[in-house]
């Protein structure tokens, strides 16, 4: 039950991105999620999301190279569908582009603000929280079953942290209820 409800809420937002025609971004869009249809010579692209080709031998791999074993919750995330931007309240989930997801997300993990602060402290980026913060995963607590709390780090306050979400589900349901 908690993979179809964090599939559908996915789905939804992903569906209001092309329904209201956002999904488009200046950059070279991967040719599976592209508009074949579209003007080449334009400099903005149209997106469409599509479903994930992300194995586990692939998350595998992120999690040896991070030294972390991913929540569950947040696998079947990684499982669904690729987009370039996905973002339901105040949070923006790093992008998830087909065949360049992996690139996406170790970016955003070990380039995005000194390690020091954050993965080398147990704390795992995957999401931007409004301009000002990122979402982590808090790998310190919940060890022995990966389902670690949310937390919010502010890059102004680079020392701290604070709570958020119980877990990946938990963040979930709380921002799609937000959003409504």
């Amino acid at each position: 039950m908690k993979e179809q409800t964090i599939k559908n809420i996915i789905d939804i937002y992903l569906r209001k991105w092309v329904d209201m025609g956002i999904n488009q971004l200046p950059v070279q869009i991967e040719t599976e999620m592209s508009d074949l249809n579209q003007d080449m010579s334009e400099e903005w692209r149209t997106w469409f999301p599509v479903n994930s080709k992300v194995t586990d031998e692939e998350i595998n791999d992120i999690e040896n190279r991070i030294g972390y074993e991913f929540p569950e919750d947040y696998k079947t995330f990684l499982k669904h569908k690729h987009f370039y931007e996905l973002q339901i309240s105040e949070v923006s989930f790093c992008e998830h582009p087909i065949n360049i997801w992996r690139t996406s997300l170790t970016e955003m993990i070990f380039d995005g603000y000194p390690k020091e602060f954050l993965i080398d402290k147990g704390y795992i980026p995957f999401a931007n929280w409004s301009d000002w913060g990122m979402l982590c995963f808090d790998t310190n607590k919940n060890q022995n079953d990966k389902n670690y709390p949310i937390v919010l780090w502010d890059h102004e306050l680079a020392d701290e942290v604070q709570y958020q979400y119980e877990d990946f589900y938990d963040m979930i349901e709380k921002i799609d209820q937000e959003n409504r």
